[in-house]
């Protein structure tokens, strides 16, 4: 009988060693998995802020722009504004518009609004391009900008222009890189100097944005 409970004794430490080792392991995964955690968050801050002061005046911004949004909305005036110049020009120019020729206004409408909902949609893409290019050198990002912009400005131009037959759409194409080429460089100076981590604060966003767009346009109606 007491060999039996000594047994007994035995295996009952045993599966409590074995059920302790369990929770110890069990502990020790959960805190390694804590650990690599927090290093990722570490690492994905390092990566976006520069410095902890960056880091805090991110924290502290009322109204965040994503760098995405950012350039959806930049991208949404550009289809707005200057088409809009273009057409305002040419019709001053033109003095033909009559009563019964309403009908241009509408197909003015439809090309500003094909070229602001491209504009807006393809400027979330260019948003995460220019993402990439804020991390190399200075030097490097305005070497490349402009051709970025220029291919933005053409899908973008093309896009809205179409509706006024096929040539409409090399004419909008063209005139479309001729803007973009300027705009996206001009924008993504301030941009990247006004960023904190991949954020813009609107306060910032919002003066630099309409000011691009509105030189443009004022180009264009030779102001």
């Amino acid at each position: 009988m007491e060999q039996t409970s000594t047994r007994n004794d035995a295996r009952q430490t045993n599966s409590v060693s074995f059920a302790s080792n369990d929770r110890d392991d069990e502990l020790t995964k959960k805190r390694l998995e804590f650990l690599l955690q927090a290093n990722a968050a570490t690492a994905r801050e390092k990566a976006i802020f520069r410095s902890k002061q960056e880091m805090m005046e991110s924290a502290l911004m009322k109204n965040p722009v994503s760098i995405e949004n950012s350039f959806a909305y930049f991208g949404l005036l550009l289809g707005i504004f200057p088409p809009a110049a273009m057409f305002t020009r040419f019709l001053i120019d033109a003095r033909i518009f009559q009563s019964e020729d309403l009908w241009i206004l509408g197909i003015i409408f439809i090309v500003n609004l094909i070229s602001a909902m491209v504009g807006y949609f393809s400027g979330k893409l260019i948003g995460k391009i220019v993402s990439e290019l804020e991390k190399v050198s200075w030097h490097k990002m305005l070497l490349a900008l402009p051709f970025v912009g220029a291919c933005w400005g053409i899908i973008v131009g093309g896009a809205g222009g179409i509706i006024i037959f096929i040539i409409g759409a090399f004419v909008g194409a063209f005139l479309g890189a001729l803007v973009g080429s300027v705009a996206l460089p001009a924008f993504t100076i301030f941009h990247r100097l006004l960023k904190r981590g991949d954020n813009i604060d609107r306060r910032h966003f919002l003066p630099f944005a309409f000011g691009v767009t509105f030189i443009i346009s004022a180009f264009f109606l030779g102001l």
